[in-house]
């Protein structure tokens, strides 16, 4: 995997992990009609103001090996070309071709 996706990708899992209370409870003081407006739309831009990695939406499951972005197969982490030949080598334990 290119060594800069790495990076940016772990520091984009950790800061949104870090960060996740603090969002959750300025997005329940948003939705949260009880609220005066001024007090809801302060909030909003707080959250607004978060930088785009420290958001949830911005993590993509990516492959370990080549960094791609599609076709990765959640359970192991690995796009579905590099999971296909790693199993057919045998370097995947429990994995075998199904034959039927």
């Amino acid at each position: 995997m290119p060594l800069n996706i790495g990076i940016r990708d772990r520091i984009a899992r950790i800061l949104t992990s870090k960060h996740e209370v603090d969002r959750e409870a300025w997005r329940l003081i948003v939705k949260n009609k009880e609220l005066p407006l001024k007090v809801r739309l302060q909030a909003q831009d707080f959250l607004n103001s978060y930088p785009r990695y420290m958001r949830p939406s911005a993590i993509k499951n990516r492959c370990i090996e080549n960094g791609k972005a599609q076709g990765v197969l959640d359970d192991f982490k690995l796009s579905r070309v590099i999971f296909r030949q790693e199993a057919l080598a045998g370097l995947i334990p429990g994995v075998k071709k199904s034959i039927w």
